[in-house]
């Protein structure tokens, strides 16, 4: 199961990247392809979706570094095992 995570830890880090990539390739060709009339509206779209994801994305990236590195290997079982810092 941890040779898993591990895997999935990397398919999440090449995947986070790959998203902002394709989302930034969208919004330019969406925003190209717009009318002088459509233009403003269209760069504010993408420009919230852009701001949306790209924490979404940074938290994937994130979380497959955890999952590489083996932060999850174990996880607790009962509260009891959840210390306070």
């Amino acid at each position: 199961m941890n040779a898993i995570k591990k895997y999935l830890g990397i398919i999440w880090m090449l995947l986070a990247p790959s998203i902002i990539i394709f989302l930034f390739w969208q919004a330019a060709d969406k925003i190209g392809m717009a009318s002088e009339a459509t233009k403003a509206n269209i760069t504010l779209q993408w420009s919230i979706i852009l701001i949306i994801f790209f924490p979404i994305c940074i938290g994937l990236l994130i979380f497959g570094y955890y999952a590489v590195k083996g932060y999850y290997e174990h996880l607790p079982e009962s509260s009891a095992e959840i210390t306070d810092y």
